[in-house]
């Protein structure tokens, strides 16, 4: 067992580090961090008791959008320039630290509250970044109810956010402060979330709990209480599970293919082709001529190269910029990551920082494809 040779499950480091699951499988593929040994049945990752300060590390720096190379770069360069590097950070380390002693505090009269059954305590900023994340992705319409709503689940340390309209799946983990009682989940009425978000930007820490058919949010000695749709809520863990195997990953800079998007006709293109070693996602377009490989976006009139990092094989895939573009905009953090299978099934566009947040966003065939 990896256990006896001293080697920790990936839940362990997860909760060691404050990492999600899904972060530290994240990091893994951008090769940030990578296990120290993959059992080759079960697939399983298991990691050295020497990597949780490493993981804790990545969780940090993240946290103020440091990129993925530059994070390497500070964990494996000399001590001289690591140090330079995080001394432009000593103010919001600061105000971080400022934080945690409200935090503490506010805990503290939450425990001396005495029980108030199953919730969670977590950032009310957060939250509602979070929320307005999959918001996108909801039924308008209420054909079928329970897909104009948001399933909220309270599992160990986390929040995870879901929804679908059968079309789109934006799913948000967060990590959460402090848990009390078992674990939990409901479906939080759309119509509700909205005018909430406003109201928890101006909060601190809130208390996120399930009464009745109600989810309770409480913050700065106010409540706000979000209907609850009574319907089972689709098995969008199916679905993930479901898809077909990745061929093509792309590692790129949200920022830049954003702008490009922003600019560019109703429909582009995006010609991959693979990489070799590590492509800076950060470099100039000076850098990167017209034609290399990496990824190279086209509306038709115009081509743009992207720097990007591309594994697998080379393919060429189309999508309507109003169904790729709210994908980009929610990402967390600087850095993307495109898992495509085929040019007619979903492509999975993955970011991640303390927390992951997870969009399926379905190509189309328009005559740039032809």
């Amino acid at each position: 067992m990896a256990e006896s040779d001293g080697l920790i499950t990936i839940g362990v480091l997860a909760r060691a580090s404050g990492l999600t699951a899904s972060a530290l499988r994240f990091y893994d593929d951008s090769g940030l961090l990578v296990p120290a040994r993959v059992d080759p049945l079960t697939g399983y990752r298991y990691y050295t008791a020497a990597q949780r300060e490493r993981a804790a590390l990545i969780r940090r720096l993240r946290a103020i959008e440091v990129p993925l190379d530059s994070i390497s770069d500070i964990l494996s360069g000399d001590t001289e320039r690591a140090e330079r590097l995080l001394d432009e950070h000593v103010g919001e380390l600061a105000r971080r630290a400022q934080e945690a002693a409200r935090v503490a505090e506010t805990i503290k009269q939450t425990l001396g509250a005495g029980s108030m059954g199953d919730r969670v305590v977590l950032s009310a900023a957060l939250l509602a970044e979070a929320f307005e994340q999959v918001l996108a992705a909801a039924a308008i319409n209420r054909e079928i109810p329970v897909l104009a709503g948001i399933l909220v689940e309270a599992n160990a340390n986390t929040l995870t956010l879901t929804a679908t309209d059968r079309y789109r799946l934006s799913t948000r983990t967060v990590v959460t402060r402090d848990r009390r009682g078992d674990d939990w989940a409901l479906v939080v009425d759309t119509s509700e979330v909205t005018p909430v978000i406003a109201w928890l930007r101006r909060q601190g820490e809130i208390i996120a709990a399930p009464s009745g058919q109600a989810l309770v949010l409480t913050g700065d000695g106010a409540e706000r209480h979000c209907r609850v749709i009574d319907e089972p809520f689709p098995d969008y863990r199916a679905v993930l599970s479901g898809l077909a195997p990745v061929r093509t990953r792309v590692l790129t800079a949200q920022d830049r293919l954003r702008d490009l998007l922003e600019n560019s006709s109703c429909t582009v293109r995006f010609e991959l082709r693979p990489t070799t070693g590590f492509a800076d996602p950060f470099a100039t377009d000076a850098d990167a001529p017209l034609d290399q490989t990496g990824l190279t976006v086209s509306d038709g009139s115009h081509r743009h190269h992207l720097p990007a990092s591309v594994t697998g094989d080379a393919i060429d895939i189309s999508f309507d910029v109003a169904t790729l573009l709210p994908a980009i905009h929610t990402a967390l953090g600087p850095d993307l990551m495109l898992d495509i299978a085929a040019a007619d099934l979903p492509v999975v566009l993955r970011s991640a920082t303390d927390g992951d947040l997870t969009t399926l966003a379905m190509p189309t065939r328009q005559p740039l494809d032809r």
